[in-house]
C-alpha cells in the first residue's frame, strides 16, 4: 500500500528527512514513532504529495507521490495533527463539503462516527475545543470508508472515551480490509494496536519491523540511547 525508496526531504538547509525506506503492506495497522522534529509529519505530507521530495521516490496505492498527488488524495482518508477548518461553518457543513469533493453521499457514516465520538454537529468549529476539532477530523478522514488511512498524531487531545472509540472504528476498517500508517508519541497505543512499527529520529530511521519483535514501550528509549 505504501512503498518509500531513499525518501529526502530538506527544506533549504533544515532536515526533514533522510534516506528513508519503508513498506506498509495491506491490511497492516504501522505506526510512526519519534519525538517532535523527527520528521513524521513531513514523511506523511510527502506521500499525500503536499510536499515534493528532494530525493528518492513514494508511492502510494501505487501512485507516484510527487507526480500523482490528486489521485492518492482521492483514495486515502487523512487526519493532520493540527486540523483547521472554515471557523464560522457548523461542524455538519464541513462534513458535508468533504464528502461533497469526494463526489460521494456520506451521510450515514458521518451520522454513525459522530454518534460514537459523541460529536455535536450543530456547533461552529470556533465554539470547539482542540479535542472536539480533532473529532471532526477524524470523521472527514473515515466518512468515505477509504482503503488507507493516514493519521497524523490522531489521539493527541482526545478525552480516554473518544480515544478508546477511535480505536474502536479503526479496528472495524481493518476487518474491512483497510490499511492504516499512524505517527504517535503513545508507546502503548502503538504497542497495542499495531502489527508492525519504526522508530524516527532525527530523520533517519532507527529500526523497523513487528511490534511483537521491537517491544516498543520497554525498548524504545534504548533505542534512542544507543544511538547517541
Amino acid at each position: 500500500m505504501i512503498q518509500i525508496d531513499h525518501l529526502t526531504k530538506t527544506y533549504g538547509k533544515a532536515r526533514g528527512v533522510t534516506d528513508l525506506t519503508l513498506r506498509v503492506p495491506a491490511g497492516c495497522c504501522y505506526g510512526f514513532i519519534g519525538p517532535n522534529g523527527a520528521g513524521k509529519s513531513t514523511t506523511i505530507r510527502t506521500l499525500l504529495g503536499l510536499l515534493r521530495p528532494t530525493g528518492g521516490t513514494a508511492r502510494v496505492l501505487g501512485h507516484d507521490c510527487a507526480r500523482e498527488s490528486p489521485a492518492i488524495l482521492a483514495e486515502v482518508g487523512y487526519m493532520p495533527a493540527e486540523p483547521k477548518f472554515y471557523p464560522e461553518m457548523r461542524v455538519a457543513e464541513v462534513l458535508r463539503l468533504s464528502a461533497s469533493l469526494r463526489g460521494k453521499d456520506c451521510a450515514r457514516r458521518a451520522e454513525a462516527l459522530c454518534r460514537t465520538l459523541m460529536l455535536d454537529t450543530r456547533k461552529r468549529i470556533r465554539e470547539l475545543s482542540l479535542g472536539n476539532r480533532k473529532k471532526v477530523s477524524i470523521v472527514c478522514a473515515m466518512q468515505h470508508s477509504p482503503r488507507l488511512y493516514l493519521f497524523d498524531e490522531p489521539t493527541s487531545g482526545l478525552d480516554p472515551l473518544v480515544q478508546r472509540a477511535f480505536w474502536s472504528e479503526v479496528a472495524a476498517r481493518r476487518e474491512e480490509g483497510a490499511t492504516v500508517f499512524l505517527s504517535s508519541h503513545v508507546l502503548y497505543e502503538v504497542q497495542r494496536y499495531c502489527d508492525r512499527a519504526a522508530v524516527l529520529r532525527e530523520g533517519r530511521l532507527i529500526v523497523e519491523g513487528t511490534t511483537e519483535e521491537l517491544d516498543i514501550e520497554n525498548r524504545f528509549f534504548e533505542y534512542y540511547e544507543r544511538q547517541g
